[in-house]
């Protein structure tokens, strides 16, 4: 009742503020950035011959874009939205390690405590007697020596066929912990699937009701599930398609169920729900909203408790810690039969990016980069009280769109972007450094700006008597516009 109380405490006095500064995605910054991701997503799903695509951009309290692309059901041509529901697979571990940090919160568990110590059946073959035990730590930290599955084949086509918990504990005997405990990394679904077990066995409570009464229902989250909704596969749960064959195509998968592993790879949801998940870190780590977890204990969540040898690999307690381009990023991947899955938050800066896909073989991690680096800075000139950044001149929307880039290349997009216009190859990995900036120097003509800040060569734009862009010349030569 304390944590509900005062969050709603916050939110009256917050509001008046928050109405007063408005909205950031109303900054034309901000929509640059929006609609620069949309271009790149949409291209990079294309090119990539990827069904569909959820993502969501979050600054804080604020959803700043949401959108979806492609079909979540390619054979009935079922759109893709940011409503649509995917397997998140791993990023189901978040919420079981914020479960277990819960109950040590309450006093009922601690991080040096063996796993035996909760869990009477747990009897996996000690293969390093004078190792220390099986710990709560070492199984959120993936330094526990555990093996990585249980010891069943449910990654494998053609049914994927997971374990029960029944099954897990009968086969628990006849496995061997691979590694002494505290000795490397070992990503392990069987460790964190125990990991549910003891929520469920320390709560008293079976482990998905307990998720949903003291985590989902809390946050509103109401779209996410501990378990896969299948009723919904094929509408509003996107169907899973497979990595690419040679061929180029994708393979239809079955529906899944995680059953016994779901604490580590069971839950679904939308990147609209997991919005709500990080507005809520958001709003413990800076708002001091007691809510869910403690301050303090979910800093220790995203703080680096495990380092390995290799000095390369960092994880906290349940949440992967990595550092790009001198910041840190705390947050999880998925990746189950037919779903990728990817959650990137800068606490620092406030910032969250969340993909979803309905394919395997894909690069969740760089999609949410690569939305770190569009809006960050978009939103630093934003919340400048001294920029005085003002919207693009609107006779330069005529020229934004798509050119051929035939037979060369993919296409040419040309954008709206700091107040000007900017061209961008597609597809690319890396849309920020692949733009080329424009300077107008006289009606429909442009020179690109070079990295040393002088003006290159001239791009004219043919417009038709109509008003309307046809063409594209640079170089002598000219590119079509297409859409």
């Amino acid at each position: 009742m304390k944590r509900t109380t005062v969050w709603f405490l916050y939110l009256a006095l917050a509001s008046p503020l928050l109405g007063q500064q408005g909205s950031l995605k109303d900054h034309p910054r901000v929509q640059e950035a929006i609609r620069l991701l949309e271009v790149w997503i949409d291209a990079q799903r294309a090119y990539e011959s990827i069904p569909g695509i959820s993502m969501a951009v979050v600054h804080d309290q604020e959803l700043l874009w949401s959108g979806g692309f492609g079909h979540a059901n390619r054979e009935r041509q079922v759109p893709a939205t940011p409503q649509t529901m995917y397997s998140i697979c791993s990023i189901s571990k978040l919420f079981t390690s914020i479960g277990v940090m819960q109950l040590l919160e309450q006093g009922k568990l601690r991080l040096d405590d063996p796993v035996a110590t909760h869990l009477d059946w747990f009897n996996i073959q000690d293969t390093y007697p004078d190792a220390p035990p099986v710990t709560v730590q070492g199984i959120l930290t993936h330094s526990s020596g555990l093996p990585r599955e249980s010891d069943y084949p449910y990654w494998t086509e053609p049914d994927f066929s997971f374990p029960t918990r029944e099954q897990i504990i009968e086969r628990l005997s006849s496995q061997k912990e691979l590694y002494p405990a505290s000795t490397y990394f070992q990503y392990s679904n069987l460790g964190l699937t125990l990991a549910g077990e003891i929520v469920a066995q320390v709560s008293g409570r079976p482990f998905g009701d307990y998720i949903r009464q003291n985590i989902l229902d809390p946050l509103g989250m109401d779209a996410t599930n501990p378990e896969i909704p299948e009723q919904h596969h094929g509408g509003r749960l996107a169907v899973g398609y497979g990595a690419p064959t040679r061929e180029g195509s994708r393979e239809r998968l079955p529906a899944f169920q995680a059953r016994g592993i779901a604490p580590a790879a069971g839950f679904a949801s939308t990147v609209e729900d997991l919005a709500k998940f990080v507005s809520w870190q958001f709003r413990v780590l800076h708002h001091g909203a007691d809510e869910v977890l403690g301050r303090n204990t979910l800093r220790e969540m995203h703080r680096v408790h495990w380092l390995d040898p290799d000095w390369e690999t960092t994880w906290g307690l349940g949440f992967a810690v990595w550092r790009s381009n001198d910041k840190t990023f705390v947050g999880h991947g998925g990746s189950c039969p037919g779903y990728r899955s990817h959650l990137s938050l800068q606490t620092d800066d406030k910032i969250a990016a969340i993909f979803m896909s309905n394919a395997n073989g894909v690069n969740t991690s760089l999609h949410t980069q690569r939305a770190q680096e569009i809006f960050a800075p978009a939103i630093a000139a934003a919340l400048d009280s001294t920029s005085e950044a003002k919207p693009a001149d609107p006779t330069l929307e005529k020229y934004t769109g798509t050119y051929s880039g035939s037979p060369w290349g993919g296409e040419l997009a040309v954008v709206t972007w700091k107040g000007n216009l900017a061209m961008l190859y597609l597809p690319t990995t890396n849309p920020i450094d692949g733009l080329a900036q424009l300077n107008q120097v006289g009606e429909h003509t442009f020179r690109r700006i070079r990295d040393d800040e002088s003006l290159g060569e001239e791009i004219v734009f043919e417009v038709a008597e109509d008003g309307t862009v046809t063409r594209m010349w640079r170089h002598s030569n000219f590119t079509r516009k297409v859409r």
